[in-house]
């Protein structure tokens, strides 16, 4: 039987394998297991040693605590909760590709981009000045 702990951290694990396009082979070959390990790792089937999630973390450039971020609310937050929306919005193949074509840009663009988003969300809230 699955446990919600593994089904969390092997839910953060797909998304930022995803995240950073990485296939599950990609993945498996830098961490040095096969595909299917990491198939078992993201469905929770399969619990991680600590060595092991220490090495996913390296690969995929996260801490170690990325992969329980929020656990602890998990059970707590009602299901219209905007919390519990925002893991799924980071699951969408839309916000996928906006995060990949935002870190492609530059930095200079990047900046400016995030403070157009910041502007029109100040607008639509109509607390910012036009």
């Amino acid at each position: 039987m699955t446990d919600t702990t593994d089904l969390h951290v092997g839910k953060r694990l797909r998304r930022r394998r995803r995240l950073l396009g990485l296939t599950q082979q990609e993945l498996a070959s830098q961490v040095g297991v096969r595909f299917q390990q990491i198939q078992k790792y993201e469905c929770g089937a399969n619990r991680m040693t600590s060595s092991r999630l220490f090495d996913l973390s390296k690969a995929l450039n996260v801490s170690v605590q990325y992969f329980f971020d929020g656990i602890e609310q998990d059970d707590l937050l009602a299901a219209n909760d905007a919390d519990t929306m925002d893991g799924d919005i980071l699951s969408q193949k839309e916000t996928l590709e906006l995060v990949r074509a935002y870190y492609r840009l530059g930095e200079r663009p990047r900046r400016r981009l995030l403070e157009l988003a910041k502007a029109l969300e100040s607008d639509q809230s109509g607390t910012g000045a036009a």
